[in-house]
């Protein structure tokens, strides 16, 4: 019979953050990772360079988290970026922060990140046992006992369940921790992929295929209102919309497509200017170079590869002399600038998803220890609670807060 002061399920951030506190404390600590290798889905975060984590101020951090970041605010005080950082710089990862108060491993690379975390939790004992399955959580009275993994039985008074969501469920994240923790009594909000790109009806983003687009505002509207709107980067694709402001905006669509909601995305392409002032350059334009083809004067006002898809759009003739342009025509051009509008039709799947919203209802887990209020020394931290963020390295640090903490609040029992 094997025992152990606390067993992590999931070999992830927010499992190795648990487990490696946890032996710091003196606790007897096993890792049961059912993949062939630790932190698979921490490898292609930020396409492989890993946001670690962001400087955002607690206050501010929390805004960014759903459905309610204040669920957060005791684990952040207690383990934060500048602790995570600290950490890794510990074990030789040299950061580097860049625009958006994103930190990233100055290499550029994620496994540096992970190596560190496991140099720690080795330094500290931790077992870790890849190609472990747990299969599920043994519970006497109210109170878990351990674990059975490979059909052999592991025994702890405490156990941490850090299995990850759905997204990206080949890196071994595939929601069976929400099927552990609905069995032990728990209530689970449905997961449904959050920082997911979009599909959209018609041929006009499939046309622009592989146009990435800076400094413009992306807004969803849904059964004609205007929800949310947010300013960056997006990228059109062979199915439709994705990039950073469209993946942010893709949590409202989500939901709401799963309501059979109306669900529109509308890209302003010139934010820096109103209706009047955008009209103002069109008619300064259009005047400068009045005997010139429409099609020729695009290109002081879009990108290349955009134009024949907006004339096409606009249904005008690109050989028309720009001052035979109507003041009619040219309220539609600027209309089209200001307001390209998509509708979307689906949300891509959890395999295109950074990450998964939905999960272990927070009113069931204590926000200062991360314990089950059902089950006696049944924990969770990471992608497993309905907690969700934005890009920008928020949902990697609710990882770390929530392991640090899980494992933080686990004893040495003096029984092993």
């Amino acid at each position: 019979m094997e025992s152990y002061d606390v067993i992590v399920i999931g070999a992830g951030p927010a499992g190795l953050l648990a487990a490696g506190r946890a032996a710091e404390k003196g606790c007897r600590v096993l890792v049961l990772e059912k993949m062939r290798q630790e932190g698979r889905k921490l490898l292609i975060t930020g396409k492989g360079r890993c946001n670690i984590t962001n400087a955002a101020p607690i206050g501010e951090f929390i805004t960014h988290v759903f459905p309610d970041g204040r669920f957060l605010r005791n684990a952040f005080s207690r383990f934060f970026s500048k602790d995570i950082i600290a950490l890794l710089e510990r074990y030789g990862v040299e950061v580097a922060l860049e625009r958006g108060g994103r930190y990233f491993p100055a290499s550029d690379q994620a496994s540096d990140i992970l190596k560190a975390l496991l140099a720690w939790v080795h330094e500290n004992r931790v077992e870790i046992r890849t190609g472990h399955q747990a299969e599920k959580l043994l519970i006497e009275s109210d109170s878990v006992v351990g674990v059975q993994a490979n059909g052999i039985p592991y025994y702890a008074p405490q156990v941490i369940l850090a299995t990850g969501g759905k997204s990206y469920p080949a890196t071994g994240s595939n929601g069976e921790g929400y099927e552990l923790a609905r069995k032990a009594g728990h209530s689970i909000e449905t997961p449904f992929p959050a920082l997911v790109p979009l599909e959209t009806e018609g041929s006009v983003a499939q046309k622009l295929q592989g146009l990435n687009l800076r400094n413009v505002v992306a807004a969803i509207w849904v059964n004609d209102k205007k929800i949310a709107e947010e300013m960056g980067e997006m990228i059109f694709t062979h199915f439709g919309l994705s990039g950073p402001i469209i993946l942010t905006l893709s949590r409202i669509a989500a939901q709401e497509l799963k309501k059979q909601n109306k669900v529109e995305i509308s890209i302003d392409l010139k934010p820096a200017l109103d209706d009047s002032k955008l009209d103002a350059r069109l008619i300064r334009d259009l005047n400068e170079h009045g005997k010139k083809k429409l099609a020729n004067i695009f290109r002081f006002w879009l990108p290349a590869s955009m134009i024949p898809v907006f004339l096409e759009i606009l249904k005008t003739d690109p050989e028309k002399d720009c001052h035979q342009v109507s003041a009619q025509e040219r309220k539609q051009i600027r209309n089209l600038m200001k307001n390209l509008r998509f509708k979307v039709s689906h949300n891509r799947s959890f395999k295109e998803a950074i990450i998964t919203a939905g999960g272990v209802k927070t009113n069931e887990i204590s926000p200062k220890t991360m314990e089950s209020r059902l089950v006696k020394g049944l924990f969770f931290a990471g992608e497993m609670i309905d907690l969700d963020a934005e890009t920008g390295g928020y949902n990697l640090q609710i990882a770390y807060s929530t392991g640090w903490l899980a494992g933080n609040s686990c004893e040495k029992t003096g029984s092993v």
